[in-house]
């Protein structure tokens, strides 16, 4: 036989509870079942709610007992369909309505609520709903809880008396009808006679019992999720399903605000190894979680991840409790006595301070609980007055496979540590099977993402990009990162979420995601936005695994890298200012990433595409010296000492160059030797050099007075340079050579040159707009390492970033 207990929601409205009875009639066909219903949803509250206005001389409390007697005439009167099976459910449910109102007028004229009285009210929710039910499956037999589950009184709570239960439940089914049904929650004094319950969750514990004395094939828990969750699907997305997990697992995840099975639910059902399935009501075909002794074939470390907000810490410290026998016992007992309950502990291996975690609402009254037991240690100065530090969240991450599986603890806080989490306090017991933390409540979300994506609990590693930047290389990289979407999410199990974009006025967020293919309509109906905001809009999103990616050219955005890197957040940059500009800058950012544990990557300031940041890295990296570089590293400059030609004079090539999309909108920048000398210095820094802008030795090929003025008066005046140009086009063509605008590192030493190199040189056949690299290195002396490609355009600089992104989601 089996045990089928539906929830609040799952007799909440009409269509879970019609859904109810198509499940229940179709495991009627194939064993008899045992049915614990819950109350209506929500009418348990509203029953504690109501006797609160009664008690209180309140009459509101008709008002809201009206809305319980029409709420449960209405589902009666909806689902109830046969005229004479409703009439004589009326005349039950009206009753046991009439008994209640004037349980609560007595409330109201005495002004007194009893312990005794309160139990008996909200005993009302189950035994209405029960009886509903079972009018409405045909052929069920409706039995009594209060009639074999029994409790007595222990410490001022009333506690089942399991024994004397389990033999009323044996002897009250022992000829088991096809349905029978249970109002869950209730029970009777064994001693009184009065009516009492088993608490917040009762009606779980109602049908474990059941299932334990009956030794039920199955114990089936019917709510409104799929199962057990590997994380709240609320907080988290990629969340899903748990197929199967053990008693230890689904307690620990249970106690630690899973709120799919009532903690104590467990306990009966483990002892006799029956199992608990639990299911959606509302998706009955769906397998659901299944919880058992031992899960075969399991390889996962942890199971999932559950949480607690609105957490406190109290912390009891002081100097006389090193070494001191019973100080834990007086704090626990003082707490146990006035009823506050303690769900982590943390104290340090010097046993001056003990760390424990409790509810918001009770960390007050704790507080003043623990001063009056230490109080004449306080006043002697032997220990300190309470200290409590609220607005925290404590999370568990559990799995019986944590003790099979060395490093989990190490991975748990390096992966939080690099997200810039503080951890404030921490515990894990013996068993390996729970590691609880607490962290600010502010990071629950963001720390709840990282530890699912991290586990592998998630289908997907997710990277969450904000794109700075939509003009030629932003453009081109949320095109790139558009068309190949999919096929991350199906070949490398990656979900690159785009959640900001900014262009260079306007910005749009979205943690769930932007869509790619309307975002520039968003962003033209976006306010007004700059650096300032922007950083603070991507902290206050406090999001994980964020990546910044500076697709812009702009000293202002490259301001904000050291906040950035400050709150954990990785940079992705084709923007040059940063690495090329004042060299402690350069190096506060690499150690802040550093440090941080997150990733500074610029592999696109030089080259574009080309693989030569990352080359000098682990050339040095691996224990060699750059000794020297000389490098063709304009790709605009390239393109028009190639393209210049007796048909095609200078100024025209600078206009053909700018026009290919190779030059900046100004191409003074290019001209200058700017762009170059900051390459240079970028480079010379990878390679272990300390250099600055200034250090570098410039020979330029266009006149000082040429870069003077407005954009328009160098298109103007730019003409006047062709025939110099010409001139000396003809006598290096003569020659058999060519110009190359050069830069060069040599034992420190810097300096950015216009050249002739002749056919033998590698620079000699340099087409279009690639670049070169010839690497000199104590291993690469002789033969210097060479980098060639293409080393401009917006297409390729794209790529180049894309792969940047790549990397960081690859560590």
């Amino acid at each position: 036989m089996k045990v089928l207990k539906f929830g609040g929601t799952s007799v909440g409205s009409v269509e879970s509870i019609l859904s109810l009875k198509k499940i229940v009639e179709k495991e009627a066909k194939h064993q008899p079942i045992v049915v614990v219903v819950s109350a209506l949803g929500g009418i348990t509250d509203k029953l504690l709610r109501t006797s609160q206005l009664a008690k209180n001389g309140d009459e509101a409390w008709k008002d809201e007992f009206e809305n319980m007697v029409d709420r449960h005439h209405k589902m009666i009167d909806t689902i109830i369909t046969n005229p004479l099976d409703r009439e004589v459910l009326f005349k039950e449910v009206d009753a046991l309505l009439e008994q209640l109102r004037s349980i609560y007028f007595g409330v109201y004229l005495i002004h007194d609520l009893s312990e005794k009285t309160q139990n008996a009210i909200v005993s009302y929710g189950e035994r209405i709903s029960s009886k509903i039910v079972a009018t409405l499956v045909r052929g069920s037999k409706w039995f009594d809880a209060r009639n074999f589950i029994k409790t007595v009184r222990k410490n001022g709570k009333n506690v089942l008396h399991a024994s004397l239960t389990a033999d009323l439940v044996r002897e009250t089914f022992k000829d088991l009808p096809r349905v029978s049904l249970v109002p869950g929650f209730i029970s009777r004094d064994r001693d009184t006679n009065e009516v009492t319950n088993l608490g917040r969750g009762g009606s779980d514990y109602t049908a474990a019992i059941i299932a334990a004395a009956l030794d039920a094939e199955v114990l089936e828990i019917w709510t409104d999720v799929d199962g057990f969750m590997t994380a709240d699907p609320r907080v988290i997305s990629t969340a899903y399903t748990i197929k199967e997990l053990s008693y230890i697992e689904a307690m620990e995840l249970c106690n630690f605000g899973a709120k799919v099975v009532y903690p104590p639910t467990i306990y009966p059902v483990c002892v006799k190894n029956i199992p608990i399935r639990v299911k959606n009501t509302f998706n009955p075909e769906n397998p659901g979680s299944i919880i058992r002794a031992k899960v075969e074939n399991d390889s996962k470390p942890i199971k999932g991840i559950s949480s607690i907000n609105g957490t406190s810490l109290i912390t009891v410290t002081g100097l006389s409790m090193v070494g001191v026998i019973g100080v834990n016992r007086r704090i626990f007992t003082a707490l146990a006595n006035s009823n506050i309950s303690v769900f982590m502990v943390s104290q340090a291996s010097s046993e001056n301070s003990t760390s424990i975690g409790v509810r918001d609402e009770d960390a007050e009254a704790a507080a003043e609980v623990l001063n009056a037991e230490f109080q004449k240690e306080i006043h002697t100065g032997a220990m300190f007055p309470m200290h409590i530090e609220s607005g925290l969240a404590t999370i568990a991450i559990v799995g019986e496979n944590m003790k099979h599986t060395p490093g989990i603890a190490g991975k748990l806080f390096g992966t939080l540590g690099r997200s810039g989490i503080s951890v404030i306090a921490c515990a894990q017991g013996a068993s390996e099977t729970n590691i609880s933390f607490v962290v600010p409540s502010s990071y629950l979300r963001k720390s709840l993402n990282v530890l699912h994506d991290s586990f592998f609990l998630s289908e997907y590693k997710v990277l969450n990009l904000f794109i700075c930047g939509t003009g030629t290389v932003g453009g081109k990289l949320i095109e790139q990162i558009r068309s190949q979407y999919s096929k991350l999410m199906e070949s490398s199990r990656l979900k690159l979420n785009v959640v900001g974009i900014a262009s260079s006025r306007r910005a749009i967020y979205s943690r769930e995601g932007i869509n790619l293919d309307t975002y520039q309509e968003a962003l033209q109906a976006s306010p007004e936005s700059n650096a300032q905001l922007l950083v603070e809009n991507i902290i206050n999103m406090n999001i994980f695994n964020s990546v910044f990616v500076d697709c812009t050219a702009s000293a202002e955005i490259a301001s904000i890298y050291q906040t950035l890197l400050d709150h954990n957040i990785n940079i992705v940059a084709a923007n040059k200012v940063a690495a090329s500009g004042d060299y402690d800058t350069y190096l506060r950012l690499k150690r802040t990433a550093l440090k941080r544990g997150v990733k500074y990557r610029f592999e696109t300031n030089v080259g574009a595409g080309l693989p030569i940041i990352g080359t000098i890295n682990d050339l040095r990296n691996s224990g060699d010296k750059i000794l020297k570089i000389e490098a063709v590293l304009s790709g605009t400059l390239n393109f028009i000492f190639n393209t210049l030609s007796k048909d095609i004079p200078f100024s025209e090539t600078v206009r053909l160059a700018k026009e290919a999309g190779y030059a900046e909108p100004d191409p003074r920048i290019d001209l200058s030797g700017k762009d170059v000398i900051r390459k240079l210095v970028i480079l010379a820094r990878e390679g272990g050099y300390k250099v600055e802008q200034d250090d570098v030795e410039k020979h330029l090929f266009v006149p000082d007075e040429y870069f003077e003025g407005e954009v328009e008066d160098f298109w103007r005046r730019l003409p006047e340079l062709d025939v110099d140009f010409e001139e000396r086009r003809k006598v290096i063509d003569a020659e058999g050579k060519r110009w190359r605008f050069v830069a060069k590192l040599d034992n420190g030493k810097t300096e950015v040159s216009l050249q002739t190199v002749d056919s033998s040189h590698p620079f000699f056949n340099l087409e279009g707009s690639n670049n070169i690299v010839l690497l000199t290195t104590e291993r690469y002396k002789e033969y210097p390492m060479m980098i060639q490609g293409y080393g401009a355009g917006a297409s390729v600089t794209a790529a180049g970033v894309f792969a940047n992104i790549m990397s960081i989601a690859n560590i």
